[in-house]
């Protein structure tokens, strides 16, 4: 039986329960190609039941791998040929809208190649890597070799941490359970400490 996913996860289950490799591919593919899904963290949750033993690590590393790099090819692709004037006009479809590709495109242009390894790790940069390579002109072969070491840590990275939350996933839900009462706690002395803090200074004469 495939283990309960903790918090942001949790939603994810029902569809790695039916389509397992599937829709790791397609959300990390679709993902990376400008459309705003949770390919990160399906990956994340992919790799804890790996680690549960409800799925193959290695077959997850290589459909995230082969997706991500797809997906973002197919956003060059989509850069390259269909230009700024295609992104201006569909942009706002997935959340792309023209201030935010210009500030988008004015980074990844002063930074140059390494910022296609960088991006894969930055939320927002990660969805439109691809779509900004090609419209600022990048080659392709110099794009696909970023690209790929990018993705390569990326999945690397993201596989290798929840595999080993999956092998210990009784061991970390007992954590959660034992310390989540001391966690709230402090989070609402926090709370409170910010809301005294607000209301002294409201009342200190200017």
């Amino acid at each position: 039986m495939a283990p309960p996913l903790p918090g942001p996860l949790a939603h994810l289950a029902p569809l790695l329960g039916h389509y397992g490799y599937w829709a790791v591919g397609a959300v990390v593919l679709v993902e990376d190609f400008g459309v705003p899904a949770p390919g990160e963290t399906i990956l994340i949750a992919a790799g804890v039941y790996a680690g549960a033993g409800q799925l193959n690590i290695v077959a997850v590393a290589v459909i995230a791998f082969a997706a991500a790099v797809i997906g973002d090819n197919i956003g060059y692709l989509i850069g390259h040929t269909g230009g700024r004037a295609f992104v201006h006009r569909w942009g706002r479809y997935v959340f792309l809208t023209p201030e935010r590709f210009r500030r988008a495109e004015e980074f990844f242009t002063r930074h140059g190649g390494k910022i296609v390894v960088v991006a894969r790790f930055v939320e927002g940069l990660r969805q439109v890597n691809g779509i900004i390579a090609g419209t600022s002109g990048m080659p392709w072969r110099r794009f696909l070799v970023f690209n790929a070491l990018g993705a390569a840590l990326w999945v690397g990275l993201w596989t290798s941490l929840a595999y080993v939350t999956g092998t210990h996933i009784t061991a970390v839900y007992d954590a959660i359970s034992r310390y989540q009462r001391y966690a709230l706690i402090a989070v609402g002395v926090l709370v409170a400490a910010l809301v005294a803090r607000h209301l002294l200074r409201r009342r200190r004469p200017a």
